[in-house]
């Protein structure tokens, strides 16, 4: 039988609660691997006729974890930018994301001058999933019609989150604008 989204959103809670850390995630990136072989929900949920944007699926009202399905029709790219005091898991449906990690060089945590160095570049493909901790720099560049499932540990427009200026390094707080 196939693993569906209610055993993965009974799953992500119940790992949580016994491991909130970095190894707790890490067994949620493996699961949204799982969720993302179940073809049948990658076609009801993201699939060709998904309405386009970015919708909740799930939200823990007790843990706080949001389940969110990103269905894009435009090729985009995101500026370097960190999720605050949340993690991030990036699970790939369709097309692909490639992904680049940072680390700040200037020993800064805020917003103000800051130097960064990508660390790592990598594809994310369909049905792989990646781990952005707590604070981790990353940015994100997409074709048209890339769809991807992302899982975070709270609410993003409720986190000061950092995006950074690589061309005049700056590091500026982001402008909530709703569900990122």
């Amino acid at each position: 039988m196939a693993y569906t989204l209610q055993e993965f959103c009974a799953d992500c809670r119940a790992t949580l609660t016994a491991d909130n850390g970095p190894s707790g995630r890490e067994a949620i990136r493996v699961k949204l691997e799982q969720l993302l072989a179940n073809q049948d929900f990658v076609n009801e949920v993201l699939g060709p006729s998904a309405e386009l944007g970015v919708h909740t699926l799930y939200k823990d009202e007790d843990l706080e974890f949001v389940v969110l399905a990103h269905i894009n029709k435009d090729a985009s790219s995101s500026p370097p930018h960190d999720h605050g005091n949340s993690w991030a898991v990036y699970g790939q449906a369709t097309e692909y994301t490639d992904m680049s990690e940072y680390r700040r060089l200037d020993g800064n945590e805020g917003d103000g001058e800051a130097k960064l160095e990508q660390v790592k570049a990598y594809r994310l493909t369909p049905g792989k999933a990646g781990l952005y901790d707590v604070r981790a720099i990353h940015a994100i560049n997409y074709p048209e019609n890339a769809r991807f499932v992302r899982v975070t540990g709270r609410e993003l427009e409720l986190e000061p989150r950092l995006k950074f200026d690589m061309s005049n390094n700056k590091a500026s707080y982001i402008e909530s604008q709703g569900v990122r």
